[in-house]
């Protein structure tokens, strides 16, 4: 039996324990963009953090850092109507309102409904679609806050495996949800989804993890085990070594998307639908690579 004097010096050792194992340090991430648009051969970034019809910010606040990727739907250039104009006006405005502090990190899709509304109500007419993906690091939680509409989404990778994920969202194949604004009279014919029917987590990251967002470019050309090979060799938590770990991963889903041979996830989704279709799929690509790093100013 326990003396009293020992069981207390047990008792102890176990608050300091669980003190010592608490980490009061505030994380931040290291981010680095790279993709290309459908139509170019080399990772050109348009006006706007563009790659495409695909739009991206990053974002940092006191309080957290914040990301975002969004892929303007192209059907809407059969209708004359740019479909970069939605996603990058998208993205510019969930931006600002980051930077401006309107927003609560634990709840990303208030952000993702705030910049839609501000689009809604736009004097500027403004059409189009787009997917879209909301990332929030809550620097003093460590804590991950997502939201995710559509096909675009987000890999946490620690250990050299995915822990955590977001979940598609698709209407039927190849159509997933989306972001709309139809001109007048259309609002019932053009497929349009409420920013609040996005896919909403949490998860606690560590440092060193590694996230991956990215638009439906990346995955629909890369399963998770190429994914994983390529961030085997970022070494270092430096912004340069992150940014070429970024284009590595771009370069290679760019390459994949245009070889007619290759069975990639989207052929073989197509295949599980009763199509038979082949190859990879030529699309726009955005890749953010960020690193869970301890907070400096």
């Amino acid at each position: 039996m326990l003396s009293v004097l020992s069981y207390g010096r047990l008792v102890a050792r176990a608050v300091l324990g669980g003190l010592s194992q608490t980490d009061g340090r505030d994380y931040s991430l290291i981010t680095a963009s790279y993709g290309f648009g459908k139509d170019f051969r080399k990772g050109i970034l348009k006006k706007g953090m563009c790659y495409g019809d695909d739009a991206c910010f990053i974002a940092r606040h006191r309080s957290a850092d914040v990301l975002g990727v969004a892929d303007g739907v192209g059907g809407w250039r059969d209708y004359g109507v740019d479909p970069s104009q939605f996603s990058a006006t998208l993205m510019r405005t969930c931006e600002r309102l980051v930077k401006e502090g309107r927003f609560t990190p634990s709840h990303p899709v208030g952000i993702l409904t705030s910049g839609y509304y501000e689009l809604l109500q736009n004097k500027v007419p403004l059409l189009g679609s787009s997917t879209a993906c909301i990332v929030v690091l809550d620097r003093r939680s460590h804590r991950l806050h997502t939201c995710n509409l559509g096909d675009s989404g987000f890999l946490v990778v620690r250990g050299g495996e995915v822990v955590h994920r977001s979940d598609e969202q698709q209407h039927y194949f190849n159509t997933p949800f989306q972001l709309s604004i139809a001109p007048p009279g259309a609002e019932g014919v053009v497929l349009s989804d409420s920013p609040e029917a996005a896919d909403s987590s949490s998860f606690d990251v560590q440092l060193g993890d590694i996230i991956l967002t990215a638009t439906d470019g990346l995955f629909d050309n890369m399963p998770d085990y190429m994914i994983l090979q390529e961030l085997k060799k970022l070494k270092a938590t430096n912004y340069d070594s992150i940014l070429q770990t970024a284009q590595s991963i771009a370069k290679q889903a760019h390459d994949l998307a245009y070889d007619p041979n290759y069975m990639s996830p989207f052929a073989q989704f197509a295949c599980d639908n009763g199509l038979n279709v082949r190859g990879g799929k030529p699309d726009d690509i955005t890749v953010l690579l960020s690193i869970v790093a301890e907070y400096t100013d």
